[in-house]
């Protein structure tokens, strides 16, 4: 018989003041709902910035649906293609054979070859026990001008090891030749956004005159190389770590991990270590040119000082923001606001810092909390213990109620779909936020939301946020 679920108990399994939650786990695992928020980028999307590159996906119709009409959506159709596996290809036993010859076949009909392709195996291939090895190996001797990515769809791997997403981060950057340093030049992996203009890590590689390369900013297969010129290699993103610390090690490059974060002290370390690096960088260019240099001159091309690194006034920067909050409250006032996961990785750091500042942050949506944000949980969960957080995936959700009583400030696009909020900052993973600019332009999106409403209907069911979408 079925029974009609009240608003105490779907609050009850879906809602719990940080006070009384559990660490990384605030909620009961279970039967998952998805929300028709979809700004975030899935594989495809991901996948999509390899210049001159075709995504090719093996797998049973049912599954292919969906990335079908991502590709489709992103008027991205022609870079992708598809191999449909059937039931007579696993009873027969054959499924290496099935995609060898499927991407064959694809690769055949195409009008122009492309420098390399994105061949995502999937859950068969485990359940079988394929040999990728054969496929792979096989597929590289027919096809020799062509790169083959080793990428996964396989979303039963999805909490065992490394995501099918991580996976795809570290793959769609093998095909990056091994290269001498630059020492002009730095490489950022892992993002699927270029960081914004005024972004601090932008700022200070500007100031010591060295050139920035990310994956988001290639145009052509040739930028695509150019990654690896890189001194050094830096990554932001933490779903970008795993391949980018990778990738640093098979090009013996040093690696920078400086996750975007909203606390002024952890802030200003990243940037010290970031300087420090360059410092290195200059000084290791330096000597070499010293060992090679017969006129006992050296020429300094980059501008960098190695003894004096420039950086950011810190103090300016911490004042800027300080500005930029106050100058948000001022506006936002006691509006409340919720915020949630997608809009950036550290949700929890945001929360702490709008509350500190004033703002009126009353839930935080998310299904668990990153080992990033341990100690910034227990944080507010000592001084802000009603902080309310809110599952997103349980199946409750489905029947919350999206009609608030007041107006709310929505940070994200989870937040806004669950609070009902028109005021809401639409965008996802961080966008190209980074460091104490991060902070301010976080403040300046708020203000303008809370002053202009959107369409939530309209805008966040929208496949991969500010892609190119025909919807």
């Amino acid at each position: 018989m079925l029974k009609r679920v009240g608003s105490a108990e779907i609050r009850e399994k879906t809602e719990v003041p940080i006070g009384e939650a559990a660490f990384p786990a605030p909620f009961a695992a279970g039967l998952e709902f998805n929300s028709p928020a979809h700004g975030n980028w899935n594989i495809v999307h991901t996948g999509m910035l390899v210049p001159e590159a075709q995504q090719i996906y093996v797998c049973a119709d049912n599954c292919m649906r969906g990335v079908v009409l991502t590709a489709a959506e992103m008027n991205a159709a022609d870079r992708f293609s598809f191999v449909i596996v059937e039931e007579k290809d696993l009873l027969g036993g054959n499924l290496e054979d099935v995609t060898i010859e499927g991407v064959t076949d694809v690769l055949n009909r195409l009008t122009k070859k492309p420098k390399a392709v994105l061949l995502f195996t999937v859950c068969l291939h485990h359940f079988l026990g394929s040999d990728l090895d054969r496929i792979y190996g096989e597929l590289e001797r027919r096809f020799p001008d062509i790169f083959f990515m080793r990428c996964f769809m396989d979303p039963i791997m999805q909490k065992t090891g490394p995501t099918p997403d991580q996976k795809l981060r570290r793959a769609m950057y093998d095909a990056v030749p091994v290269r001498e340093a630059d020492p002009a030049s730095v490489t950022i992996l892992g993002s699927d956004f270029a960081l914004d203009e005024t972004a601090d890590i932008r700022r200070i590689l500007e100031k010591n005159g060295i050139r920035l390369r990310e994956i988001a900013a290639c145009k052509n297969w040739e930028e695509y190389e150019s990654l690896g010129e890189g001194s050094l290699v830096l990554d932001s993103y933490p779903a970008g770590k795993f391949g980018a610390s990778i990738q640093a090690e098979r090009w013996k490059r040093p690696f920078l991990y400086l996750p975007g974060s909203f606390d002024y002290e952890e802030i200003e370390e990243q940037e010290k270590q970031l300087t420090e690096a360059l410092r290195r960088m200059n000084c290791s260019r330096t000597d070499g040119q010293k060992q090679n240099d017969t006129s006992g001159s050296v020429a300094v091309e980059t501008g960098i000082d190695s003894e004096q690194t420039a950086g950011l006034d810190i103090m300016r920067e911490i004042q800027d923001c300080e500005t930029a909050l106050s100058h948000a409250h001022e506006i936002i006032g006691d509006t409340p606001i919720a915020l949630d996961y997608l809009f950036h990785p550290r949700p929890l750091g945001l929360a702490k810092l709008l509350l500190t500042h004033g703002f009126q942050v009353e839930s935080v949506f998310l299904d668990s909390i990153s080992p990033e944000e341990k100690e910034v949980f227990f944080w507010l969960k000592k001084n802000y213990p009603k902080l309310m957080l809110i599952s997103t995936i349980r199946p409750e959700m489905r029947v919350r109620s999206r009609h608030p009583e007041k107006k709310v400030l929505a940070i994200g696009q989870k937040a806004a779909w669950f609070t009902g909020s028109r005021n809401f900052v639409n965008m996802v993973q961080g966008g190209g936020l980074y460091g104490f600019d991060g902070i301010r332009r976080t403040a300046q999106l708020m203000t303008e939301a809370f002053e202009t409403e959107k369409d939530p209907e309209d805008l966040i069911v929208r496949k991969g946020w500010g892609c190119e979408s025909c919807i």
